[in-house]
């Protein structure tokens, strides 16, 4: 099994998503070790001299001005816990949780936090037995950090709340026991410094970026084979069109357009026909995927800085304890707003293709790509259902960050809603993927309905990988089996990785 060592700040997407991975196992560097030990320190000796130091030795939120005994301090930081793991509704999947509880030990790590080292070894000793913490997916306004599901991801450490382990959910305590561990004593500020975080929202948008990332390829190869199966033109990705406009997502995209498309018989056929110009849904799609993917590298960007910065509140530094507000989502939650509507501008424009494909009276194919129309109804259907889910998101990407409402007595009076445009950018990606599949399914139809000439070597690479997962429609079937390996095809990488190994890497 890999180890991965946290406490660095320079894990990479690829770590980040390996992190949700159960094959993996975690590890601190040595450096980082020995930083958690002085930062705690720090702690120790403000402690000792009685500094007042809010959530250290004070209450929380509006209730920040009361000053807590010294032999409560304990007691405060569990009851921190015990009050805020208040989430509700559905649960963050597997991978999810797995992920946020990882980027929560790198966060301590990082050696601002003034935790102990005992505290990071629990953490670590659950990560690695994958007994992961059962968190619920609602309940954080993305503020003072994502506090209500932090809280149950923090529960299991001290014996109490549920983690999923070997398929089933059990309880913290007795998930401790079977690691032979006892429930953990908090000190001052550990139970702050487990739950002032933006862990939730950054965790689910590393997924969300690492499978937006995959879907701006393979919008790609989907629209490379409709454009063989409508006969379109290749003219619109002429390098020089993007050169004298070139934005780096217009760039790759045209570029990979020519790539997909290279050594087409059905390309060559049509070079000297007599249209002049596709629709937009084709001749745009540099200008359309290019401004999805500069959307979607942002986003690439802003997670993984996050991922590897401290969010805790207050910081410890050498000499110092400053309150200040790290924990604010506003940037993720910003940039997962981005995301969304990047992604789902990758749905709209596949779904119009989708019906430049399905209506006869603009594809020259037979209508809705039936074999026999009137008797079967072929693809009528699954373009409706990509309407539906084209219009579900624009619903959905509707930007989180701009909405706000105060709360703890209006001393949290500006907060992100970062989980809440994490979440809705995880099903946009989820309903594009789908979007994408019926495509990929129409156009594959359109190449049998036509000409038997060979498309081009990237189209022909996911024909062939399409092909063998699903067959083309030869009458009227139960089509949503054929929907869901579709978006199988899409989710997994099965499909790009097929064309990139007959073309080479495409560009995002």
């Amino acid at each position: 099994m890999a180890k991965i060592l946290l406490g660095e700040p320079d894990l990479p997407l690829a770590t980040l998503v390996a992190l949700s991975r159960a094959k993996n196992r975690i590890a601190l560097t040595e450096r980082s070790r020995r930083g958690v030990v002085k930062c705690r320190a720090i702690i120790d000796k403000a402690v000792a001299k009685g500094a007042t130091m809010y959530g250290i030795n004070t209450g929380f939120g509006k209730l920040a001005g009361v000053r807590i005994p010294d032999d409560q301090l304990g007691q405060l930081q569990k009851n921190l816990l015990l009050s805020h793991a208040t989430g509700v509704g559905e649960p963050l999947t597997v991978e999810q949780s797995r992920l946020a509880f990882a980027l929560r030990i790198h966060n301590l790590a990082l050696g601002s936090s003034g935790v102990r080292p005992e505290l990071i070894d629990q953490a670590i000793a659950l990560w690695n037995a994958d007994m992961i913490p059962a968190i619920p997916s609602q309940g954080s306004v993305g503020a003072s950090g994502d506090l209500a599901p932090l809280s149950h991801m923090a529960l299991p450490l001290i014996g109490c709340g549920e983690v999923h382990h070997g398929g089933r959910v059990i309880a913290g305590a007795t998930a401790l026991k079977k690691l032979g561990r006892k429930p953990l004593a908090l000190r001052e500020k550990e139970g702050l410094a487990l739950i002032n975080g933006t862990q939730i929202m950054t965790a689910i948008g590393c997924l969300v970026v690492d499978r937006a990332l995959r879907l701006c390829r393979v919008a790609d190869i989907a629209c490379a084979m409709t454009i063989e199966a409508l006969r379109g033109s290749e003219r619109p990705f002429d390098p020089r069109v993007h050169e004298v406009r070139a934005h780096d997502g217009q760039v790759a995209t045209a570029d990979n357009m020519r790539t997909l498309l290279a050594d087409s018989a059905i390309v060559a056929s049509h070079r000297d026909c007599d249209r002049v110009q596709d629709a937009y849904s084709l001749r745009c799609v540099p200008q359309v995927h290019g401004a999805a993917k500069d959307g979607v590298r942002y986003g690439l960007d802003v997670l993984v800085t996050e991922a590897n910065s401290v969010t805790d509140n207050p910081l410890v530094f050498p000499g110092d304890v400053i309150s200040a507000g790290n924990f604010h989502g506003q940037p993720v939650s910003q940039a997962l707003d981005y995301v969304k509507i990047a992604v789902s501008t990758l749905a709209n424009i596949s779904e119009r293709r989708i019906e430049q494909l399905v209506n006869p009276d603009i594809s020259g194919l037979p209508p809705f790509l039936a074999r026999n129309p009137g008797l079967e109804s072929g693809f009528m259907i699954p373009q409706v259902v990509a309407a539906s889910l084209a219009s579900e998101n624009k619903t959905l990407a509707h930007p989180a960050s701009v909405d706000t409402v105060p709360t703890s007595a209006n001393r949290e009076d500006h907060v992100s809603m970062g989980v809440t445009a994490a979440r809705h950018a995880d099903r946009v990606v989820a309903n594009t993927a789908k979007v994408l599949g019926i495509e990929l399914l129409c156009a594959a139809q359109g190449l049998d309905l036509g000409e038997k000439l060979k498309p081009g070597k990237g189209v022909d690479a996911a024909y062939k990988t399409l092909r063998r997962r699903i067959q083309g429609l030869d009458g009227d079937r139960f089509l949503a089996p054929d929907l869901r390996a579709a978006e199988e095809l899409v989710e997994d990488g099965t499909l790009v990785t097929a064309v990139e190994k007959k073309v080479g890497p495409l560009s995002v």
